[in-house]
């Protein structure tokens, strides 16, 4: 099997799957089952400093969003940082770090925004043995309301001003996690940069209400009649997720950055393809709160075997697709496909024709004995049948070959390079 051994800013662990700094990690119970399990590495739930008690509700801390088969498709959590004793905390990291030498050990802090504050608690996790920090800049509810989590997250010069706190006053390496609820990650990444961080790890949860109670009128999870918004978390943030981290990879001013993937992670090819666009490890949090710990050994296998068929390391993965992340105009627009229906692997469902004739650009045709066939002349490739096809591969994109005519348009393929006067230009239509 392909070696999964992996070094992230100096932090090595056997694999570069970790969990990440949520409910899983809370105590030492939890992080032992983790490690017996196979995980990597760990971020310990978010420490805060000593000060007035942090004190979580005792009703529903969790909302869903499931996919019609009940699949969990996303979890919304309204539960705050530790609420375990500091020094609890401390000696419990320090006994497991002992206990396991060889797995990543990083702790999540989170203080007032104030220089002594910093000060104060990166001292008293010292002597801890942790390999590093991670300043949680991401919390979207409770935390945020106080001064801290996205509150700090969002404002580029907190983010920047704290970052060399933690450096002047700390060993250990420092990650900064950041927050997804802004409306662009390059300054707040840029900042972190700016700030001396090692590296950045994302995404935090996505502020956010998954569902109301029509009968009780209030958000949910619901206490005594009242509801919050919470962080959303779960496969249905990963395509926000990949995005961000993408944009960091690419951005010249954060270009080498270290990154750690967060959000929705379920899968070994989940974490290969934020790896691809640029993560040297990912975190994980809700995939083992739905399966369990043990759901890190599929994606150590699947990973490795996916590593050996390529015959690549993991180092290679690692970037392999950001050169392809480009802005619209840079897509070349000579490239031209057709969707193709598989008349043997069709159930005769009518999904496709039914989106196609209703919603997009009636160019599937339902002949006799409901049999499906893509009209070229008006098909334009936009996909969406293959998107609602319930048989994989049953429809497929086929390019064609440079050079020849486009049915739709009569013009040969290679005159899309000529937009300017393209028929398909909004603003050659407009001007006709």
């Amino acid at each position: 099997m392909a070696d999964l051994s992996s070094t992230f800013v100096g932090i090595k662990s056997p694999n570069p799957f970790w969990l990440a700094s949520a409910p899983p990690t809370d105590k030492e119970y939890n992080v032992r089952r983790a490690f017996e399990a196979g995980w990597g590495g760990v971020v310990w739930k978010t420490l805060g400093s000593e000060g007035p008690p942090i004190v979580n509700v005792n009703g529903p801390r969790y909302g869903a969003i499931w996919g019609a088969d009940r699949r969990l498709l996303g979890l919304n959590n309204i539960e705050l940082i530790t609420d375990r004793p500091l020094e609890v905390n401390l000696r419990e990291i320090k006994q497991v770090k002992r206990d396991w030498p060889d797995r990543a050990m990083v702790i999540s802090l989170m203080v007032p925004c104030d220089e002594e504050s910093w000060k104060d608690i990166l001292a008293r996790i010292e002597d801890t043995e942790a390999d590093g920090v991670e300043l949680n800049f991401g919390c979207p509810h409770g935390m945020a309301e106080r001064g801290m989590g996205s509150a700090v997250g969002q404002v580029p010069e907190y983010i920047e001003m704290v970052t060399r706190w933690v450096k002047q006053y700390s060993r250990m390496p420092c990650i900064v996690k950041l927050t997804p609820n802004v409306t662009s990650i390059l300054p707040p990444a840029t900042a972190a940069h700016r700030g001396g961080a090692d590296a950045v790890s994302l995404i935090n949860t996505v502020k956010s209400i998954t569902n109301v109670d029509l009968d009780n009128f209030s958000p949910f999870p619901m206490i005594d009649g009242k509801g919050s918004h919470g962080g959303y978390c779960g496969p249905a943030v990963k395509p926000i997720a990949l995005n961000m981290v993408a944009e960091i990879a690419r951005n010249p001013e954060t270009r080498g950055l270290p990154i750690s993937g967060i959000g929705g992670v379920t899968t070994w090819r989940d974490a290969a393809e934020f790896m691809a666009l640029g993560a040297g490890n990912v975190q994980v949090c809700t995939a083992a709160m739905t399966y369990g710990f043990k759901i890190v050994q599929e994606m150590i296998s699947g990973l490795s075997q996916y590593l050996d068929e390529k015959e690549m390391g993991l180092d290679d993965l690692i970037g392999r697709a950001v050169p392809n992340f480009v802005e619209w105009q840079d897509l070349n627009l000579n490239y031209v496909t057709k969707a193709r229906i598989d008349p043997d692997a069709c159930i005769k469902c009518g999904r496709c024709f039914a989106a196609c004739e209703d919603t997009s650009h009636q160019a599937i045709a339902m002949k006799p004995g409901r049999v499906f066939e893509v009209i070229d002349a008006e098909c334009v490739a936009c996909n969406l049948c293959v998107n609602v096809c319930p048989v994989e591969n049953c429809i497929t994109m086929v390019e064609l070959p440079q050079g020849a005519v486009d049915p739709r348009t009569g013009r040969p393929v290679t005159d899309y390079a000529n937009w300017t006067t393209h028929p398909n230009n909004p603003a050659t239509r407009a001007a006709e």
